[in-house]
């Protein structure tokens, strides 16, 4: 009998994710994330999803077309969104384990 992928929703966030390599964020417990970027009607979103990658295996990015995509940084704020490093909050869509692996997906507020 085949099993069933076991899929959890999570409430604990990982405090800070900092930018590591062209594509890949790192959190407080040096674990990394790969990310992707997405548009969806107008809407900024980024999908992350947790992977083991030997530090060794990561080349550090500080390009200025990097940082002008992307955040360099996430803080978790209290009660929940996040913050970047151009002071724009992010929602948290979902954050799961499926299977032993985490995913979670932000979206730009938008604050105009």
């Amino acid at each position: 009998m085949a099993k069933l992928p076991s899929k959890v929703h999570l409430n604990s966030h990982p405090i800070c994710l900092r930018i590591r390599g062209t594509s890949v964020f790192e959190d407080e417990d040096d674990r990394k994330w790969l990310h992707l970027f997405m548009e969806t009607g107008g809407v900024l979103q980024v999908r992350l999803h947790q992977e083991d990658i030997p530090r060794g295996h990561i080349a550090l990015t500080t390009s200025p077309l990097t940082s002008s995509i992307m955040p360099l940084i996430w803080w978790l704020q209290p009660g929940g969104p996040y913050m970047d490093h151009m002071y724009r909050f992010w929602r948290i869509v979902h954050h799961i384990k499926e299977d032993g692996v985490e995913e979670m997906m932000l979206e730009l507020i938008d604050n105009s």
